[in-house]
């Protein structure tokens, strides 16, 4: 009968692969430790720069609707203005109904068309860079009725200023004033920001003078961003018809941190 012989591993063998592979595996795992690190901080810088670049833009657009000279601070990372819906020229003079700035006047004619309904509001002479005229409400009044071309107010307009240009904004009843604020700025014990951007929007019970921060207690609120750990927001004038909107932001993440600076034009040409 043949002899048979049955070969395989040693227990010695099979040991000495292991190690080598675990060697081999360790090399491997440092070269490829720092790309994929790199790779996962990209990724997560690229989030929060897409966060912070998309709310901005949001408060840019809002802003460019603002009703003129009603863009003001409210603390060093708080801006307030009032958002208008539309706008619209007035009739100055004769034929049909001019308006007329007295108390006794309470309708006049639009030239061409306008959103406006009832309950909104309108916005005549809004040419003063402290924002009094709206936060005053010297020049706001709410609209009774609109019947093409008509506006009927609920009150007259004698402490509205006639401008030049002949213009009026009109407020939507359920929009009222927004606010942009910076909340809970931040960082906490893992390097990951605590504040957030939160836009208020819809409340009609903003004061004359608002120099700190106070959450409006009507209206709606959303978040726009998160993880932010610097904020500020400022405002200059360079001139009456244009104002300056600038916005400081750092969103961290893990200790992982960006920085955005964003300006935007303010016109306040009533």
């Amino acid at each position: 009968m043949g002899t048979f012989l049955h070969k395989g591993f040693t227990l010695i063998e099979m040991i000495v692969v292991i190690v080598i592979t675990g060697i081999i595996a360790g090399i491997v795992a440092i070269f490829i430790q720092a790309p994929v690190k790199g790779y996962v901080d990209s990724a997560r810088r690229a989030e929060l720069t897409d966060i912070a670049d998309t709310a901005v833009r949001r408060m840019a657009r809002d802003v460019r609707m603002a009703v003129p000279n009603s863009v003001r601070l409210c603390g060093t990372a708080c801006v307030e203005y009032v958002q208008a819906n539309d706008g619209g020229r007035y009739r100055s003079d004769v034929p049909g109904n001019p308006l007329v700035f007295d108390n006794a006047d309470t309708t006049f004619d639009v030239l061409g068309t306008v959103a406006v309904a009832a309950n909104d509001y309108i916005v005549i002479g809004s040419s003063e860079s402290d924002a009094s005229v709206v936060y005053q409400r010297l020049g706001l009044r709410k609209v009774n009725a609109y019947a093409a071309p008509q506006i009927t107010l609920s009150a007259g307009l004698s402490s509205f200023r006639e401008m030049p240009s002949h213009r009026f904004d009109v407020v939507d009843a359920a929009q009222g004033a927004v606010t942009y604020a910076c909340e809970g700025v931040g960082t906490d014990a893992n390097g990951t920001g605590t504040g957030v951007l939160r836009r208020y929007w819809g409340y009609w019970n903003f004061t004359a003078n608002r120099p700190t921060w106070i959450a409006p207690t009507t209206g709606g609120s959303a978040i726009l961003a998160d993880n932010i750990s610097a904020c500020t927001i400022e405002y200059g004038l360079p001139n009456q018809r244009f104002g300056l909107l600038a916005v400081r932001m750092t969103l961290t993440r893990e200790n992982e941190s960006v920085s955005l600076y964003h300006q935007m034009h303010v016109n306040n040409l009533p």
